[in-house]
C-alpha cells in the first residue's frame, strides 16, 4: 500500500527551498507514495514544474479570502454576519504596520492573528512535512493529523527568547527535524538543544542532469553586451545582502571595469534597490531582470556568479552555478564551507562591499586563477541526487 505524504510550504516562488522541494517532488518514486502539496500562496512561477501526479490541494479559505478586495470581503462578511476572517486579517495587518518584524517574528504574529480561522486538514497522513520554518511548521503541528511529522529547517535559525519559547511548543510535536546542511543543524541545535537527537541532515537536492538540460533551453540574456557578465540570484530581501552588492557594483564602476551585474529575483526591497540604482548612476550596470522560471541559461552564460548573502541554510544558487562550471564569489556566511573550497571552486570573501568587489576584480584580471577554478569545477562532484535515499529512510 502506498504511503500518504503531505508537503507544506509557503509558496513556490523561485527561491532555494522552493526549487529544492520541486526537485525532490520530481525525483520521488511515486509507486511508493501518494503525494499532496499545500501552499499558503498560489500563482507563483515554480508551480508549473510540479509533477502532474502530485496533488496540489485547493487554497485554504483564508488564502482565498486574502486574495479578494477588502471591499468585497467587507460586503461578504456583512451578508453572512461572519467577521472572524476579516477581524483576523485586520489584526495581523495592523500589527505588521506598527512595528518592523524579522521573518520569524512575522510568522509568529501571523499565526497568533489568524490560526483561529485556518481550517484543519481533514485527512490523516502517514507523513506530513513542513518544508520551511514559520507558518508551515505551525500549520503541520496544529492543523494536520499524521503518524509522523517532519520539520525542514532550510535557514540559519537564530531566534530571540520570545520566539524560541513560542516555537518550542510546535517543534515538540515533530518526530524529526531536518537541517539542509551541517551548519543549519548545528545552529538550530544551539537555539533548541533539546531537539538534537531528533535532527537529521539532508542537503538541498540538486540534479545536475536536470539543470544541464534546462540550461540549454531558452536564450538567457537578450542584450548584445560582450563584457563581463556577473549574476546574482535571490529574493530582493535583507538576507541576501543587496546593500553589499550595490556598493560593490559602484566600486567596480569607479574602477572602470567593463561589466554588467544582473539580478534574478523579486521581493520587498525592489523599489529601494531601484532608487539606489538611479541615484548612483548604475542603470547600465546593476540590472534587475525579475523572476525567471528557468534561470539556468542565465547562469550558464555568466562569467562570474556572486552571492552576497548575510546568512543561508545552504546556498542552492551557488550549487547550481558550480554545476554549470561558473566561478563563484561569495560572502563568508555560516554555511558557506559546506560546499565552497577556497581558491578551488571560487572565492569566499568577507561580508563587505570592498571584499566582494576585490574578489570579482581578482577573478576578472587573474586569468590563471579563473581558468584553474573553471577546470576544478568541471571535474568536481556534480549534484547530490543520492540525498533522496536519506529522504526515503526518513519516511518509510
Amino acid at each position: 500500500m502506498k504511503k500518504e505524504l503531505l508537503f507544506v510550504i509557503d509558496s513556490l516562488e523561485t527561491a532555494g527551498a522552493e526549487k529544492s522541494l520541486v526537485t525532490l517532488l520530481s525525483m520521488l518514486d511515486l509507486s511508493k507514495f501518494n503525494v499532496e502539496l499545500m501552499l499558503f500562496a498560489h500563482g507563483n512561477e515554480l508551480e508549473e514544474l510540479i509533477p502532474k501526479s502530485i496533488n496540489l490541494l485547493r487554497p485554504l479559505e483564508y488564502t482565498i479570502f486574502t486574495q479578494r478586495r477588502v471591499k468585497d470581503n467587507l460586503i461578504n462578511s456583512l451578508s453572512y454576519r461572519n467577521f472572524k476572517m476579516l477581524l483576523s486579517r485586520m489584526k495581523y495587518s495592523s500589527k505588521i504596520r506598527l512595528k518592523k518584524y524579522s521573518n520569524p517574528q512575522k510568522a509568529r504574529v501571523f499565526w497568533q492573528s489568524v490560526s483561529g480561522v485556518i481550517e484543519k486538514n481533514p485527512k490523516t497522513y502517514d507523513v506530513a512535512i513542513s518544508y520551511a520554518q514559520g507558518v508551515p511548521t505551525f500549520y503541520v503541528a496544529e492543523k494536520v493529523n499524521a503518524k509522523k511529522k517532519i520539520a525542514w529547517v532550510n535557514a540559519i535559525y537564530r531566534l530571540k527568547r520570545n520566539d524560541r519559547k513560542y516555537q518550542r511548543k510546535y517543534y515538540d510535536l515533530y518526530d524529526k527535524i531536518v537541517g539542509v546542511s551541517e551548519t543549519a543543524k548545528e545552529i538550530f541545535s544551539e537555539t533548541f538543544p533539546e531537539y538534537f537527537n531528533k535532527m537529521e541532515v539532508i542537503y538541498d537536492i540538486n540534479n545536475p542532469q536536470f539543470i544541464s538540460e534546462m540550461a540549454d533551453i531558452g536564450d538567457g540574456y537578450e542584450d548584445s553586451f560582450h563584457g563581463i557578465r556577473i549574476l546574482t540570484i535571490g529574493r530582493l530581501a535583507r538576507q541576501k545582502g543587496y546593500d553589499i552588492a550595490l556598493e560593490a557594483c559602484k566600486k567596480l564602476k569607479e574602477k572602470g571595469i567593463d561589466f554588467k551585474w544582473y539580478v534574478l529575483g523579486k521581493g520587498p526591497l525592489e523599489e529601494e534597490i531601484r532608487q539606489y540604482i538611479v541615484s548612483h548612476g548604475l542603470t547600465n550596470h546593476f540590472i534587475l531582470l525579475g523572476v525567471k522560471t528557468n534561470p539556468y541559461p542565465f547562469i550558464k552564460k555568466s562569467d562570474i556568479y556572486v552571492q552576497t548573502s548575510k546568512f543561508e541554510g545552504f546556498g542552492l544558487a551557488i550549487a547550481e552555478a558550480r554545476m554549470l562550471n561558473v566561478p563563484v564569489v561569495t560572502t563568508n556566511f555560516d554555511a558557506v564551507y559546506n560546499q565552497m573550497v577556497q581558491n578551488k571552486n571560487g572565492l569566499v570573501v568577507n561580508m563587505d562591499p570592498e571584499s566582494v568587489a576585490d574578489g570579482i576584480i581578482n577573478l576578472i584580471h587573474n586569468h590563471n586563477l579563473r581558468n584553474e577554478i573553471t577546470e576544478y569545477l568541471k571535474h568536481e562532484k556534480k549534484g547530490n541526487v543520492e540525498e533522496i535515499e536519506k529522504f526515503y529512510n526518513l519516511v518509510i
